[in-house]
């Protein structure tokens, strides 16, 4: 697992910046994303990926230990979506 420190010194390893600039950089980028998905926008990294909001109803769910039937409320949640790109890339 990769944490947001080690993907800093990677950055950093592959463009040649320093690794409070990439620090920055990276900062700037989930803040940008985040603004824009609070907003409402989608975020799309053509090769990458997409960002967006989608909404999820409520509905039924079991608890697995007891067996009991659970209300689980409607949310709204960020997703990612592979682009061909990214799923190319990593497809064995």
């Amino acid at each position: 697992t990769m944490n947001k420190q080690e993907l800093i010194e990677r950055m950093a390893g592959k463009t040649g910046l320093n690794k409070k600039d990439c620090g920055t950089v990276l900062d700037g980028f989930l803040s940008a994303v985040t603004e824009a998905l609070q907003a409402g926008e989608v975020v799309k990294l053509t090769g990458f990926g997409s960002f967006e909001v989608k909404h999820r109803a409520a509905r039924a769910g079991r608890n697995p230990q007891t067996k009991e039937t659970v209300e689980i409320p409607a949310q709204t949640v960020p997703v990612f979506k592979a682009g061909k790109g990214l799923k190319d890339s990593v497809a064995g």
